[in-house]
């Protein structure tokens, strides 16, 4: 049997991934080369979050506390993620580009702080023979502080440009690839990295990180080359007066539902991320699993975080309410803690994967769904995509930050508190920090519930809006 063109046509559509995330103005072959960007950025969090905090810990000795402080950094750089939004939906040049520029300064950025951070590293971990002593702490506090501006700049412009050139139609599977080929960019570079590192020393680290700072300036490149369409501006065009920030952000918060949205995102942010540090102890030191078995934990967060977002991909085509759709993850969320609270005294450990699965699942229902609402956000008059996406990746970056931090220490002071004996001998045990942190978490997300209550009310008073609202678009993306 022969196929005809028509039905190889339909065959590909169907059979291979993201081929319908293709359109006139964005062809399959550009947004895949574009997507090369979401590639860097995962490599580059792997680098803060993952490789680079053991390296330090373990092989550079370096105190826990340093370290906890240098990964912080860069959350500091994620509030100007609107103002860099902002920058890119108005700035102005002789040919036209408005993300491109900024695609590329963000990839400098990145690149020069991987580029001096493996040395800044080592003077950190006490090899140094001139210089003053704080020269470590100094040259590694800027090395991940040009890594994050570059992180959130890059990610910022490039978002802004996929959601320029992306149509109506097209734009929930373009969400749906640059999501996954963030993940990708991830799980390949934590394989990647960790195998080269296996036998550590200076030179190799070295050799290593400014290997990933020439690899992340080589994708940007590939990414942004021939992306965006040159407009060019007379002198007189670009000498008007642009608008600025403070109006442009009032313009943006309106009407109050943007900042309620910013307000959703934070607290759920805040909710959902707090455990990130803690559940891979918890389940070595509380529930007695072996290495091998903790490190599964990722995999069970990753394939719930899939799992959310493909449902929710489908309840969205049906037309759902993303506020509703929210609410759900949330809900999803609290029965996830709630299983690795009680996996303890139940000594399951089947329990305590569903639990991190359950986390994941509720987590990436709750990001996609709030990622559709932002939609709603004006993106008209003085408030540009830009600026609409910078909030968003703001409020989430900088949430997600501050939990950690706020999770890990809530469980080193609870947990000492209760082992000392201070808070009585029936909490006199080892699993009770973490399951205060587990509780404070629930409690915030039904305090998010509390906070989205208003936003379901208003959706409900607006057919209009719910109607326009049940496509995915790319306001930001989970970092």
């Amino acid at each position: 049997m022969i196929l005809g063109k028509s039905q190889i046509q339909k065959l590909s559509g169907n059979w291979l991934p993201f081929a319908d995330a293709a359109s006139d103005d964005l062809p399959l072959g550009q947004l895949l080369r574009l997507g090369m960007f979401q590639v860097s950025v995962g490599m580059a969090s792997v680098l803060l979050l993952g490789t680079l905090n053991r390296v330090m810990i373990v092989e550079l000795s370096v105190p826990a506390l340093v370290v906890a402080l240098m990964i912080a950094l860069p959350v500091l750089t994620a509030p100007f993620r609107a103002l860099l939004g902002f920058r890119s939906d108005n700035h102005r040049s002789a040919i036209g580009w408005k993300r491109v520029p900024y695609l590329w300064f963000g990839s400098l950025w990145q690149m020069g702080g991987l580029a001096i951070m493996p040395f800044a590293l080592i003077v950190l971990g006490g090899d140094q023979i001139l210089g003053p002593d704080w020269a470590g702490e100094v040259l590694a506090a800027l090395a991940f502080l040009m890594t994050g501006l570059g992180l959130h700049m890059t990610q910022t412009a490039g978002l802004a440009l996929a959601s320029d050139r992306a149509t109506d139609e097209t734009r929930p599977r373009v969400v749906a690839l640059l999501y996954v080929m963030f993940l990708v960019g991830m799980g390949l570079s934590a394989v990647i990295v960790g195998w080269l590192l296996r036998d550590f020393s200076d030179l190799r680290l070295i050799r290593v990180v400014q290997g990933c700072a020439v690899v992340t300036l080589a994708l940007n490149l590939v990414a942004l080359w021939k992306q965006e369409k040159v407009r060019p501006m007379s002198a007189a065009e670009r000498a008007e007066p642009k608008p600025k920030f403070a109006d442009a952000w009032a313009d943006l918060m309106r009407g109050g539902q943007a900042g309620r949205l910013l307000a959703v995102v934070a607290i759920g942010a805040l909710g959902f991320n707090m455990q990130d540090v803690l559940l891979e102890p918890y389940g070595g030191e509380v529930m007695g699993l072996s290495v091998s078995q903790t490190t599964l934990l990722t995999a069970m967060w990753a394939s719930g975080a899939l799992a959310g977002f493909a449902l929710a991909a489908r309840w969205l085509s049906r037309g759902i309410d993303p506020y509703r759709m929210a609410g759900r993850g949330i809900l999803a969320g609290i029965a996830a803690f709630c299983a690795v609270i009680f996996a303890a005294p139940l000594s399951s450990p089947a329990l305590f994967y569903m639990g991190a699965c359950g986390i994941g699942f509720g987590g990436g229902l709750f990001s996609v769904a709030t990622l559709t609402a932002a939609m709603t956000m004006p993106a008209g008059g003085l408030a540009g995509r830009g600026l609409a996406l910078g909030a968003w990746g703001a409020a989430q970056a900088t949430a997600a930050g501050l939990s950690i931090a706020i999770g890990g220490g809530l469980r080193d002071g609870v947990g000492h508190l209760a082992q000392s004996g201070a808070l009585g001998p029936a909490l006199n045990d080892a699993s009770f920090g973490y399951s205060f942190v587990y509780h404070t978490e629930i409690g915030l997300l039904f305090a998010t519930l509390i906070v989205l209550g208003p936003l379901v009310r208003t959706v409900i008073l607006n057919p209009e809006q719910m109607r326009s609202s049940g496509k995915i678009g790319i306001a930001d993306f989970p970092t």
